[in-house]
């Protein structure tokens, strides 16, 4: 799980349970997600990689290219 990337369906930030959603085991699931920074807004639709994964429905993510 950790180092696969996602695209994020429902803001990610400080103070925020997001959603993200991952291509895993042939098709693709939604996930809890969280910053891994802390600090500034994920923004919908943007590419992420999973940085940290707690099972069953939860991962922290940071944005996989700069803007």
């Amino acid at each position: 799980m950790v180092g696969m990337t996602g695209r994020v369906t429902g803001t990610v930030g400080p103070g925020l349970v997001g959603e993200v959603i991952v291509r895993i085991r042939g098709g693709a699931e939604h996930f809890l997600a969280h910053p891994v920074a802390g600090t500034g807004r994920i923004a919908v639709g943007t590419v992420v990689t999973v940085v940290e994964y707690l099972p069953p429905r939860t991962v922290y993510v940071m944005a996989a290219y700069d803007n």
